[in-house]
């Protein structure tokens, strides 16, 4: 199980990443049907602080480590870093 969190205070931010996480899950499960990601949303400035200084724009966190912070990855990157978490 992949664990993926999406730290940003804002709605819209958290949103756009998520439809972006996910869509690099559906690309990935053609190839690896037995993936699983687990995605959860954080939106308490308390605990996006434990991971990154940027509260406003979303940060990204697979299986604990800041992979993206403070900017929108693209969706070869994300799905190149659930690769690796998936080894």
């Amino acid at each position: 199980m992949i664990h993926v969190k999406i730290l940003s205070l804002g709605i819209p931010e958290r949103y756009a990443l998520r439809r972006l996480v996910a869509a690099a899950e559906r690309e990935l499960l053609v190839k690896i049907p037995e993936l699983q990601i687990q995605i959860i949303e954080v939106d308490q400035a308390s605990e996006i602080g434990r991971y990154a200084r940027v509260l406003v724009l979303p940060t990204l966190v697979i299986n604990e480590k800041v992979v993206c912070s403070g900017r929108y990855p693209d969706r070869e990157e994300v799905v190149t870093w659930l690769k690796e978490a998936q080894k």
